[in-house]
């Protein structure tokens, strides 16, 4: 029988007085990250029962625009990564990958 392994990612949330993020870190032993400030996080659960996907995104009150406008666009390459290495699905990758392009094109990230 083989040796099963837990690993734990941990965020933790600092609120103001309205429940709104003033500080968020993030631990994960096994990856050498240990409280590690952020200023937002975008969290995907899939819920195989509900055949739905629960979702947390949080952002600290201090996150600049500029900066969301680059996490949103990363986010999403990322996303179009993980796709294809989920599904093997090489046409839509590139559709997706075309989006990207296209929202950093719009909001002028690209130099």
């Amino acid at each position: 029988m083989s040796k099963t392994i837990t690993s734990k990612i941990e965020l933790n949330v600092e609120l103001d007085e309205n429940r709104v993020p003033e500080k968020l870190h993030w631990s994960a032993q096994d990856g050498g990250v240990a409280n590690e400030e952020a200023k937002a996080v975008m969290l995907s659960v899939w819920d195989s029962k509900a055949q739905e996907t629960l979702k947390i995104d949080l952002w600290t009150k201090d996150m600049p625009v500029d900066e969301m406008k680059l996490f949103f666009h990363q986010t999403l390459v990322t996303m179009s990564d993980t796709f294809l290495r989920a599904t093997q699905d090489e046409k839509m990758t590139a559709t997706m990958k075309d989006f990207c392009d296209y929202f950093a094109e719009k909001l002028e990230l690209k130099k």
